[in-house]
């Protein structure tokens, strides 16, 4: 609009403000227009009174009169309670009169910031839209208990999460409260990832989707749960030993995870490592999801483990993070008496019980500079090395062999393979 606004004697910041509250309120009223109703209980306010809104707002704040915009405001919200009282009893909702004073609003600021006005324009119109939508997701389709969990994630996330001290603490082996707590926020987010792609996936995605999704929780665990269903049902077989195998795909993922929000620098280092052994468990999952006959009867099995509960297993993620907790200290406290054996002695131990325990402690040690990069890609390789090994001995003893001859190469193959391409590009890690 160059040159236009000298025509007019204005500025042409304010012609293009003035263009993109006209679009943004006729946009809003377009939606009002479609939903209004016919006959005597139709809503008072449509396209062109929203479009008028957006330009009074806009005209409002170009004037640059003290007041004028709030006087515009306050307006706008009386005639909204006028036309409110005069259809009192036929429609209790407040939207359109509501969306009126925010159109007005909007086209206040489009004088001031038109790329900001304009997709908030977008915004509110998309949220009119979608009115039969949310009111079904609200009512029909999101569970009370899932509505729990996500004001409990966001707390966490938005209110405790900036108020942990991010200060290194010696008795925590220098971790710090704020990574402790990200850490078990990232655990519930996974979690929640997990719950809401099974909700949208449904349970034709079957047992290789529960099997992926419950590994974000713990892939030893989930091994031993198909394991034992594949020994009960032996038609299922294949179908269970997909998700065994997709649960260590998941295991890989979130290390990775962990490493990056812990430790960046270590995460690249291990990141092609991770992207193989992803690669490699997800592709004989799919190998094996693709020849079970019977993954469409498998729909139960999808379902969340807690039946009706919600998506987040608090307890799951504090004890995590608790187990986190003491290892980091037990892994810096051995190799501070017995060295680099030491380290290494620690985190093997603890990688027996659980994988993502000793590679967090691994991260906060390499993030505070205690240990370089070649020593926690060792000692990651490790840790899967000898968690590998307990999942190998629980598949067997859960499923026998038929079941565990799928599991153990899964295991097997990409850390052998890993280990390979951590020596060609490290130079070789003893």
């Amino acid at each position: 609009m160059d040159g236009l606004g000298q025509a007019f004697g204005v500025a042409d910041e304010l012609i293009f403000g003035l263009a993109a509250a006209f679009g943004s309120g006729l946009l809003v009223g377009l939606e009002r227009e479609r939903a209004k109703r016919s006959g005597p209980y139709r809503e008072p306010a449509g396209l062109r009174t929203f479009t008028l809104a957006a330009m009074g707002g806009a005209l409002a704040q170009a004037l640059q009169l003290p007041g004028l915009v709030a006087v515009g405001a306050l307006a706008i919200a009386a005639l909204a309670a006028a036309a409110m009282l005069r259809h009192r009893g036929r429609d209790p909702g407040l939207t359109t009169e509501i969306a009126l004073l925010v159109t007005y609003l909007i086209g206040a600021l489009c004088v001031t910031a038109p790329l900001l006005g304009s997709p908030a324009a977008v915004v509110l119109t998309g949220l009119l839209a979608a009115r039969t939508r949310l009111h079904r997701f609200a009512t029909q389709v999101l569970r009370e208990e899932e509505l729990h969990d996500g004001l409990l994630l966001g707390a966490l996330a938005l209110v405790v999460l900036p108020l942990m001290p991010q200060q290194p603490l010696p008795w925590l082996a220098g971790m710090k409260m704020h990574s402790l707590l990200g850490l078990m926020l990232l655990l519930l987010m996974l979690q929640a990832a997990g719950h809401v792609a099974l909700r949208l996936a449904g349970p034709q995605a079957g047992l290789a989707l529960s099997g992926l999704l419950s590994g974000l929780v713990s892939s030893t665990a989930t091994i031993a749960a198909m394991g034992a269903r594949a020994r009960s049902e032996p038609g299922l077989a294949l179908a269970c030993a997909a998700g065994a195998v997709l649960s260590t795909c998941a295991t890989w993922l979130q290390a990775q995870a962990m490493l990056f929000a812990m430790a960046p620098e270590a995460a690249l280092a291990l990141l092609p490592i991770s992207l193989l052994g992803m690669a490699l468990c997800g592709g004989l999952g799919w190998l094996l999801a693709r020849r079970s006959r019977r993954v469409e009867q498998t729909g139960q099995a999808a379902s969340s483990p807690g039946g009706r509960r919600g998506p987040l297993r608090l307890r799951e993620a504090l004890v995590l993070s608790l187990i986190l907790s003491a290892v980091a200290v037990a892994v810096s406290w051995a190799r501070n008496h017995f060295g680099e054996t030491g380290l290494y002695g620690a985190v093997a131990l603890a990688a027996f019980a659980d994988v993502h325990a000793p590679i967090a402690s691994l991260a906060g040690l390499q993030a505070a500079g205690s240990i370089d990069i070649r020593q926690a890609l060792l000692g990651v390789l490790l840790a899967f090395a000898c968690n590998s090994s307990t999942r190998g001995i629980t598949a067997v003893a859960a499923g026998g062999w038929r079941f565990a001859r799928f599991i153990i190469p899964a295991l097997a193959l990409p850390l052998l393979l890993g280990a390979g391409l951590a020596a060609l590009m490290h130079g070789g890690l003893a």
